[in-house]
């Protein structure tokens, strides 16, 4: 992975002791654990859950695998919409990462999309540790129609949740920033959203150390 210098510019308002922070529990063991398909087969919930959400292939589980530091943690598909389960991921006995499946796959049947949206929607609705959903956006083409449709759900279901850009490098930095902006500007319009939106590279690794630092602030204490 390409280094990545981190500046203040960079880093908000995360300390560069929180930044170490967030290296050494994303360094650590990182382990599947369980997979669900139903609401009737979702594991006890003893941890605090982040969940990773976004359109088919829009770079879910590469995020998983850079910021874990592995490469096949998370697995890809080369066919949108063929993962249909909840994948579990225990880091360090500190957070649990769940990898949630895609979204907005035009191929997929009405009856099976129906099926996804209620599992989800009740996955969120009853998941007290969810501590923070990440909803993944392909920096390239920003908001879509179905990113809105998943946003609303979180916000019925009360959980919090933070716009997260990928694929940033595939950008100038003019154009990278004016889609971050234009982002943000229609969070307002959504309760349950994080005001800030944070833009990704699982390639160049821009962004992954805030985001782990992020991260880490939600987790058990070390």
């Amino acid at each position: 992975m390409k280094h990545i210098a981190i500046t203040p510019s960079l880093m908000g308002d995360l300390s560069t002791a929180e930044i170490e922070a967030g290296r050494l529990l994303f360094a650590k063991e990182c382990d599947f654990f369980w997979g669900a398909e139903a609401a009737t087969a979702l594991p006890e919930a003893d941890l605090p859950e982040i969940c990773f959400a976004g359109r088919s292939n829009v770079g879910k589980s590469s995020l998983v695998n850079a910021l874990t530091g592995r490469t096949t943690l998370a697995r890809t598909s080369q066919t949108p919409g063929r993962t249909q389960q909840l994948n579990f991921f225990n880091l360090a006995g500190r957070l649990v990462l769940v990898d949630m499946p895609g979204y907005g796959y035009a191929k997929v049947s009405k009856e099976r999309s129906a099926a996804w949206t209620d599992f989800i929607r009740h996955y969120l609705k009853g998941r007290v540790p969810l501590k923070r959903a990440l909803v993944l956006v392909d920096a390239r083409h920003g908001l879509k129609e179905s990113d809105l449709d998943m946003m609303k759900m979180m916000d019925q279901a009360a959980v919090a949740y933070q716009i997260v850009l990928t694929k940033a490098d595939k950008l100038t930095d003019k154009a990278l920033e004016h889609t971050r902006r234009d982002v943000a500007s229609k969070l307002t319009k959504h309760g349950a959203a994080h005001p800030e939106v944070m833009a990704t590279s699982s390639e160049s690794g821009l962004g992954i150390p805030e985001l782990r630092a992020t991260l880490t602030r939600l987790a058990l204490p070390a």
